[in-house]
């Protein structure tokens, strides 16, 4: 069985892990529905996103290891799950069963672009150079992804009285997740001063505007604003992303150095 890798745990390297990790695990979330979604144009169109998303995994991972000479193989199949730093909104299940809601998982995927693609506009003047060219492809992509998520928002929560309910159920279930996205720390202060990349708090108020527009085009209602934090940017999981990672990680795992 192949050992875990060790991570340096710098801010730098936790700031790309952040949006290198999220970018993946919502990747997984979305190519779980590969051969189930409602119709075959959907099937096409959520599992070409996740390979979008899991090209932007690839690039951000390979720029966070470069310093300490891992590859993106390493970073995505080789840690420890309090290595991780995603953000929990997007290790959480896609409903009940596989391969969950159609409605939660295209609401989450209206709250996730809207997010990559404000955050990829503002990568694009990193002193990174080669981050700053990650962010200029990827932000067309999060525009489609944005435009095709927002559609089935508005079309599923203007709709039949079942459509909506199940829309406005996936908000209120999804919604105390959000808070997290946007929590200053440490890490966000570093790489703002470094102009590495903008604290992701900086982000909350034109995400809330495009979000509040997209709810109410769908008449839905945003439930009240709770205390509850959850912590996966930290590297404190919900009980889901071990099966996440335990479905990752096998082959690399028990099949060490594999490749294509």
């Amino acid at each position: 069985m192949q050992a875990s890798i060790r991570l340096q745990r710098d801010e730098r390297q936790q700031y790309l892990l952040r949006i290198g990790d999220t970018c993946l695990i919502q990747a997984q979330r979305l190519s779980e529905w590969t051969g189930h979604a409602p119709v075959l144009e959907e099937d096409i169109a959520l599992a070409n996103m996740a390979l979008d998303l899991l090209g932007q995994a690839r690039a951000v991972l390979t720029l966070a290891g470069s310093a300490q000479g891992l590859s993106e193989d390493q970073l995505a199949f080789l840690r420890e799950e309090r290595d991780y730093f995603n953000p929990t909104l997007v290790e959480l299940p896609n409903g009940e069963g596989r391969p969950g809601d159609f409605a939660l998982t295209v609401l989450r995927n209206a709250f996730v672009s809207t997010f990559l693609q404000l955050l990829w506009q503002r990568l694009q003047a990193s002193s990174d150079e080669e981050l700053a060219a990650i962010a200029a492809k990827a932000v067309k992509e999060a525009r489609y992804h944005v435009e095709h998520a927002a559609d089935w928002v508005v079309r599923l929560g203007d709709g039949t009285e079942e459509s909506r309910r199940r829309m406005q159920a996936a908000l209120d279930k999804l919604w105390p997740y959000v808070a997290e996205l946007f929590e200053a720390d440490a890490v966000d202060e570093a790489a703002a001063d470094a102009g590495l990349g903008p604290r992701w708090a900086e982000l909350r108020e034109p995400w809330l505007a495009q979000m509040q527009a997209l709810l109410q085009a769908a008449t839905l209602q945003p439930p009240a604003v709770s205390s509850f934090r959850s912590t996966g940017r930290q590297g404190v999981h919900s009980e889901h992303m071990g099966y996440i990672l335990a479905e990752m990680q096998h082959l690399q795992r028990a099949y060490p150095g594999g490749a294509w």
